[in-house]
């Protein structure tokens, strides 16, 4: 072998030496990839009939006679999911809700503030929202194009009226500790000078009218400053109609402010037999832009009972309305029908109560109703998305002691909680405080320590849609561990206390439908957050949609839905989707169907692609039969991964592997097809997950399919199952 030959070969040999100390990813004919399951640190124990359920929400009323038959129920409940969560949907669109088409009007005339009859009569089956005439959106996160404004609808003979139950008459505290505000958008920068205010009964003595210095105090309210027009602090406010000139040359304007802290309490257009036509704030109309050198004001805003009108936003909104008002359009699901309809499996259920467009009585009464139906109650969600309704903390908070309040009358042991975020990724900000703080979350806790009423907190809930529509690649599947974790982390830093649990009441991949809720990728993304939640110390999730939707244009042109199943256009049944097997394997071949405890254990993957992401994630459960059961999502669609499984702490010589028989059940790209057409599509293959046993040993390596997930379920080396029930 001559020189050049001798240098080739040392040249192989350190290359492969080279390639060898390289991530174990670009290794796996040389070296075992691992997954390592502490066994020696649990992080919770979960029960799956509290933990794994799904929601109901609110559904077009010419379908739920078509969902709540049996013969959809029965294939709805071979998902698996256990208890149900009874979304409340009225409140995103600024309606009350008659949970009980049965009941009292404030006004002996048949209108005003509604208590629905807290004694059983007729069946329920229905149940609608009421549109408020007293309303000051033109769009929020929940109403969008449904629905405006008051404030600038064109007419004086309407208007806006803030919440009376955040007037000093119900708080027992001063207006200034809970401004009440309304915000206007021209679209775009203008001149202004001069405003005009129509107000309305009561109106405010004290206010001050402010403009912004950033870009978009709703949607970004730490990224600028409200400051206050030379002539915008008003002190003696004598109601009418009144021009202000605001600054002594215009100046350019987008977003104005109106603050509101001292009411003149004097009554609105319902009279004074009622305190709440007292309490609070009311505007007819809003005129804002110029004043010329001879007094005439040139006014800038759009005027027009609809959604075109120039754009207010308020702080709150007066509940009171007419049998008129009802929108029975949308159904939010009659009670008796709920709970009897076998849906809730007879567990008991997560239900909400309407506290930013409600009455505390009426809350009270709908507990009184279910308690004498016998409907068993698991947890009391208080109100709906007041982070999507611009709510300020301190006035969710106000609402919510005066509803714990009613509702603890009813019954003491109620598990009341909130405050039932929309689904975001990190905390959410609002205006500065006096103090300066800015966190929504950790102003509400600070608030319910200062009145000592944070043991009525029993509970936090949320929502999880952790994408944006339009935005999704394979990629992004890589990102789900993150950040629920990270969310659930942001809570417990803004105060929220370690014993109080955590569930997520309403969940998917986004707030959009599209393809990927219906392809492959919906089925892992599902099973990847169950396992993280859990890992990271989540207590109970529900899933949404529960009931059949069927197929229907999402984010652009993207069709896709909010739930397990494909439909005809009566909303039968036609196919499973990939969420459908996911859920499964979730609630019925990881877990152990039933009521008894399983242990969480921590587990890691050394998976990576070239780009560092973690392509393989296990979730471990010891599950009350004594068995050991890993969800494991392979997030790699184009390869294959060969895995051992080691259990243990990680010290030399502790490990252990499975033993014996070993149940693998797997679901992914060769079980399911999506084949997307421009007006739905359709699944083929359309499962089912794949079943089979083999028998593993201390070195047996574990096949994972791509753009899979597989459950490996058995038992260990009789020393590690040991340790782990000594614990």
């Amino acid at each position: 072998m001559n020189f050049i030959h001798l240098m080739r070969n040392a040249s192989r040999s350190l290359l492969i030496c080279l390639i060898c100390v390289l991530p174990l990813f670009m290794c796996s004919p040389l070296f075992s990839q691992t997954i390592r399951v502490d066994t020696t640190h649990p992080v919770k124990s979960i029960i799956p009939t509290e933990a794994l359920g799904a929601g109901i929400d609110r559904l077009p009323t010419a379908a739920t006679d078509k969902l709540f038959t049996e013969a959809t129920i029965k294939q709805v409940l071979t998902a698996g999911w256990q208890p149900v969560s009874y979304r409340q949907n009225t409140e995103l669109f600024v309606e009350a809700w008659h949970w009980n088409p049965q009941g009292t009007w404030s006004d002996p005339s048949g209108k005003g503030y509604f208590v629905g009859n807290p004694k059983p009569g007729d069946f329920i089956r229905h149940s609608f929202g009421y549109f408020l005439p007293h309303r000051g959106f033109t769009r929020n996160d929940g109403t969008d194009q449904n629905g405006f404004s008051r404030i600038t609808d064109g007419s004086t003979d309407t208007y806006w009226k803030s919440n009376p139950y955040l007037s000093k008459a119900f708080t027992g505290e001063d207006d200034s500790k809970y401004p009440q505000w309304v915000v206007m958008d021209l679209a775009t920068t203008h001149p202004v000078d001069a405003i005009r205010i129509a107000w309305g009964e009561p109106y405010a003595r004290r206010y001050l009218v402010q403009y912004w210095t950033g870009e978009d105090p709703i949607k970004q309210p730490t990224k600028g400053a409200w400051l206050t027009f030379p002539g915008g602090a008003i002190v003696d406010g004598s109601g009418g109609t009144k021009t202000l000139q605001l600054t002594s040359s215009p100046m350019p304007v987008r977003y104005l402010r109106i603050w509101m802290t001292e009411s003149s309490n004097t009554c609105d257009s319902h009279g004074s037999a009622d305190r709440r036509n007292c309490g609070g704030y009311a505007i007819r109309e809003i005129y804002l832009g110029t004043t010329s050198a001879d007094g005439k004001f040139y006014d800038l805003v759009r005027h027009t009972p609809d959604p075109d009108q120039t754009t207010t936003y308020c702080s709150s909104v007066d509940p009171w309305h007419e049998p008129s008002d009802i929108n029975d359009k949308k159904d939010q699901v009659g009670f008796d029908l709920f709970y009897t309809s076998g849906y809730t499996r007879g567990l008991p259920a997560m239900i909400p109560i309407a506290l930013i467009y409600g009455t505390p009585e009426d809350s009270a009464n709908q507990i009184a109703y279910l308690k004498a139906r016998g409907y068993q109650i698991s947890f009391v969600e208080m109100g709906e998305e007041p982070d999507g309704q611009y709510m300020l903390p301190e006035d969710y908070g106000a609402l919510y002691l005066q509803w714990a309040k009613a509702l603890h009358k009813v019954d003491p042991k109620l598990k009341l909680g909130g405050p039932v975020f929309q689904g975001v990724n990190e905390d959410i900000q609002v205006w500065p405080d006096a103090q300066g703080r800015t966190s929504w979350l950790g102003r509400l806790v600070n608030y319910l320590k200062a009145h000592d009423r944070l043991s009525d907190l029993a509970f936090m809930s949320f929502e999880h849609y952790p994408f944006e529509p339009c935005k999704i690649a394979w990629s992004t599947l890589y990102e789900e561990p993150e950040r629920i974790s990270h969310i659930m982390q942001v809570w417990r830093d803004d105060g929220i206390p370690a014993t109080v649990p955590f569930y997520i009441s309403e969940l998917n991949i986004a707030w959009n439908t599209g393809e990927s809720f219906v392809d492959t990728f919906g089925a892992l993304w599902l099973a990847d957050f169950a396992g993280a939640f859990f890992a990271a110390g989540g207590d109970g999730l529900y899933y949404f949609h529960y009931p059949p939707m069927g197929l229907h244009q999402g984010c652009g042109s993207s069709i896709g839905t909010f739930g397990m199943f494909t439909t005809d256009s009566n909303y039968q049944i036609q196919q499973y989707t990939s969420q459908y097997f996911a859920s499964q394997l979730i609630t019925q071949e990881w877990v152990q169907p039933g009521n008894a405890a399983h242990q969480v254990f921590p587990a890691a993957s050394d998976v990576l692609d070239p780009a560092g992401h973690v392509l393989v994630t296990a979730y471990a459960l010891h599950r009350p039969d004594g068995q050991w059961a890993l969800m494991i999502v392979n997030k790699d669609q184009e390869n294959s991964h060969a895995v051992r499984i080691n259990f243990g702490d990680g010290a030399a010589g502790s490990d252990n592997a499975f033993s014996g028989t070993v149940d693998v059940i797997t679901f992914g790209s060769e079980q399911y097809q999506w084949h997307p057409t421009t007006t739905g599509g359709s699944a083929n293959p359309d499962g089912p997950a794949a079943r089979s046993r083999m028998m593993a040993a201390a070195n047996t390596t574990f096949t994972l399919p791509k753009a899979s997930i597989t459950v490996l379920r058995g038992n260990i080396a009789s020393g590690g199952v040991a340790a782990a029930k000594s614990r």
